[in-house]
Formats: C-alpha cells, sequence, structure tokens
C-alpha cells in the first residue's frame, strides 16, 4: 500500500504559477516579434543588467573567455565533450538511410537529413552551466547540423567564460551573451542582427520551457525540459544521507525543483528529514535547494519494488536513481522517465556533466511520450519512392484509381488513371 510521508505542493497551486508563466511569456515574444532587437535589448537590460554594444561576442572576446579560465578547466571541458561526443557518434551509428524493393518495379526509401540551423539555449544566470553547450552545440554538430547558434545569459554582470568556452569548444558557428525567453524568441523569429533557426533546444527554467512550447510549430524544438526534477527509488541497502544528498544534488537548480523518494525502508522514509536538514547545513546552495524541498519535496513509502515502479511510472520524473538490491529490474519494468541512473556507484551528477549520456531530459510527465536530446532529435527522416518501370507503376496505378474512388477523390483518381491509360497504350503488353 502507498502512503505518502510527506507531500509537496497540490496541482492547483502549480496550475496557478503556470498560469502567471504562460502570460508573461506570451507578452515577451509578441514584443520581440514586433520590436526585434530592441525589444531584446530592453529585456536583457531590464532582467540581466546586461546592454553591451552587441550581443553576438567577437572571436577576439571568445577566445578571452577560453584563456581566461585556465589549463584544468580546458582540459575537463575538452575530457567531458570527448564522452558526450564519442556516445553520440555511437547513437548517430544506430541511425541508417534504407531502400528496399517492396514489390517487383517499385522502390521505397527514407534519407536522415540533419535540420539546417539550430539555436541552442544554455542556462546560465544563478549558475554557468557549462555542461548544457555540450550536450547540445556537440550534439548538434555530431548530427551533421550546418549552423549552430549558441546563447546564455551573462553571469555576475559578464559572458560567463566557462560556459563561452564550452560552446566555441563544442564548435558553435555564433555565440551570443542573452538569455530568457527573449533570447529564445530571438532565434526562433529572428531580428534584425540574428538569422532565425530552425529549431530550438536546451533546458531551462519555467519561463524559458514555456517560451519554447508556445513557439513550437514556428521552429521545431527537442523536448519540454522544464524545471529539473529527481526521484529517488531505494530500499534498505543504502543509507538516509546518500538519499539526502541525491534528492538535494538537484534540488538545488531552483526553487521549484520536485525531489522525490520512494522506498520501501520505513527506516529511510523515517530518518530521511532529518538527513535532509543535515546535508542542508553544508550546502552552499541551501537556501534554494531548502525551499524547493519544503515545497516540492515528498516522501513515498511502498510495500514492493512492484508499487515504487507504479509510483515512478506515474509521476514520470525527469531524472531516477535507482539504488535496491536489483537495480537492473527496474531497467526492464520501467517505462516513464527522462534518464535512469543504475545503482549506488553512479550519480545524476555524473549524468548532467560528464559521463556522456545527454542532460537535457523531459520534464512535467513528457518522459510519456519522448525520451531526451540525442543526435536523432536533430535528424530527420524523409521518405522517397520511384517506380523503376511500366508494369510496376501500373500495377501501384489500377490498385490507387480504386482506392480513391471509395474516398471520392476524383483528382486523386485521375493522377493515377491517366498514367494507367498512358502506359498501358505505350505497352500494348501490358
Amino acid at each position: 500500500m502507498i502512503s505518502y510521508q510527506k507531500k509537496g505542493k497540490s496541482a492547483g497551486a502549480k496550475v496557478e504559477i503556470q498560469s502567471q508563466v504562460s502570460r508573461t511569456v506570451e507578452d515577451i515574444i509578441a514584443d520581440v516579434e514586433q520590436r526585434g532587437d530592441v525589444a531584446v535589448r530592453m529585456y536583457s537590460e531590464k532582467f540581466d543588467k546586461w546592454n553591451p554594444p552587441s550581443l553576438r561576442l567577437t572571436e577576439g572576446q571568445i577566445q578571452d573567455c577560453i584563456e581566461s579560465i585556465g589549463r584544468q578547466a580546458i582540459e575537463d571541458i575538452k575530457f567531458a565533450q570527448a564522452q558526450i561526443k564519442r556516445f553520440a557518434q555511437i547513437q548517430m551509428m544506430s541511425l541508417r538511410d534504407v531502400e528496399i524493393e517492396t514489390v517487383p518495379g517499385v522502390v521505397l526509401g527514407h534519407k536522415n537529413i540533419p535540420v539546417n540551423s539550430v539555436g541552442c539555449y544554455i542556462p546560465g544566470g544563478k549558475y554557468p552551466l557549462l555542461a548544457s553547450a555540450h550536450m547540445s552545440v556537440l550534439t548538434a554538430k555530431v548530427a551533421g547540423v550546418k549552423r549552430v547558434i549558441a546563447c546564455a545569459p551573462p553571469f555576475e554582470g559578464n559572458p560567463s567564460a566557462a560556459i563561452i568556452a564550452a560552446m566555441s569548444l563544442a564548435g558553435a558557428d555564433e555565440i551570443y551573451t542573452m538569455g530568457g525567453v527573449q533570447a529564445v524568441a530571438a532565434m526562433a523569429i529572428g531580428t534584425d542582427s540574428i538569422k532565425p533557426v530552425d529549431m530550438l533546444v536546451g533546458p531551462g527554467n519555467a519561463y524559458v520551457a514555456e517560451a519554447k512550447r508556445q513557439l513550437y510549430g514556428r521552429v521545431g524544438i527537442d523536448l519540454f525540459a522544464g524545471p529539473t526534477e529527481t526521484m529517488v527509488i531505494c530500499d534498505d541497502t543504502v543509507d538516509a544521507e546518500l538519499v539526502a544528498v541525491d534528492l538535494l544534488g538537484q534540488a538545488e537548480h531552483g526553487l521549484d525543483s520536485p525531489a522525490v523518494c520512494v522506498t520501501t525502508s520505513r527506516k529511510i522514509a523515517a530518518e530521511l528529514p532529518a538527513a535532509i536538514e543535515k546535508v542542508l547545513s553544508r550546502l552552499d546552495t541551501a537556501p534554494i535547494a531548502s525551499i524547493a524541498w519544503r515545497d516540492y519535496g515528498e516522501i513515498i513509502l511502498c510495500d514492493n519494488d512492484e508499487e515504487m515502479a507504479q509510483e515512478s511510472d506515474r509521476i514520470c520524473s525527469e531524472h531516477i536513481q535507482v539504488m535496491t538490491k536489483n537495480p537492473n529490474w527496474f531497467l526492464d519494468r520501467l517505462t516513464n522517465y527522462g534518464a535512469l541512473f543504475l545503482g549506488s556507484r553512479t550519480c545524476v551528477s555524473y549524468g548532467d556533466k560528464v559521463i556522456g549520456t545527454n542532460h537535457t531530459l523531459p520534464t512535467k510527465g513528457a518522459g510519456r511520450y519522448t525520451g531526451g536530446l540525442w543526435v536523432g532529435k536533430f535528424i530527420k527522416t524523409h521518405t522517397y519512392q520511384r517506380i523503376l518501370n511500366d508494369e510496376a507503376s501500373v500495377l501501384i496505378g489500377e490498385y490507387c484509381s480504386r482506392l480513391c474512388a471509395l474516398e471520392h477523390f476524383s483528382g486523386h483518381k485521375e493522377q493515377a488513371d491517366i498514367r494507367v491509360r498512358r502506359l498501358k497504350k505505350a505497352d500494348g503488353a501490358i
């Protein structure tokens, strides 16, 4: 039997917050569409206190950023990007063009074609999340995207040197210091100084996620990647302190980041609140993580693994850390999530920063119908067909004509009939 030892904010409160976000985002997008660069600069000044002569960085400014972060930081970035690139390349190899002769003379196929241009949003106003540059820019380049632009908000009043370095090393073609809804809108809609892109990717706060949702259709998007969510599925094989660390390690992302413990251990359920307070006392990010835990933290006690799996699939968290006797059972059983972290030797932080899987993952239940960002998100699979001889065209045409008649589509029917008539006349033997 499932019981809540601690419950987060009600759905009604979340809906009201989302409604406010939606209205604000709609207004900013409309303003950027109408006034372009002027609006982008106004919001940049308003929200980020940032209004330089140009929002796009020069090559000299980019090199200055790279040189300023030091050799060790560059080596660390390159190591992380090597892991992400290798896994992305392996994933790319799983995508294949196809061509097959389905009946004699009829050839069908598909081609995998990268989108032509992508805008990558890298969060960085609160924390300089340079890992998002690897995950978006680098993955797009592995997929073969020709033009990749990247933007991030300023950090502490200046372009974030670490983010800029990561963008450049990942292969970004254009780099801008701008953030928030105005940045997402500028990339999607275009301005006098920014050519619009075909697709938007990257995580962000509730406002950025809502901007992507509202712009979807005008441009493609990777997925709805809003405020970070994490879940720990555990039993009595781990201790409350480790669970607390893994929950708060993601709750520090933002005040609205849900952190959920689903456990069969009454001991962990009882000890976790105190463990949370103990871990908070040693985190610099406690002012954020503590509020996220207070408002959106949950402790759910279950009787067995199957109940934990059912609850996990219902919640559909972005990150799921599994620390149980048999983590692989959950790998086989779970169907709804962003990414799994199996066993206590790995953790969400590894996936966020360096291990190689992509950290741009579905939130708000989107894991029910999509996975996270990967090279395949940048690939369009387009079909084609050809017919090699008259006999095959007549065969398909006669079937097509009769099927069109059933649908009362005379124009469609005539497309088939004219070919059948001409080819039969040309080849009397048919």
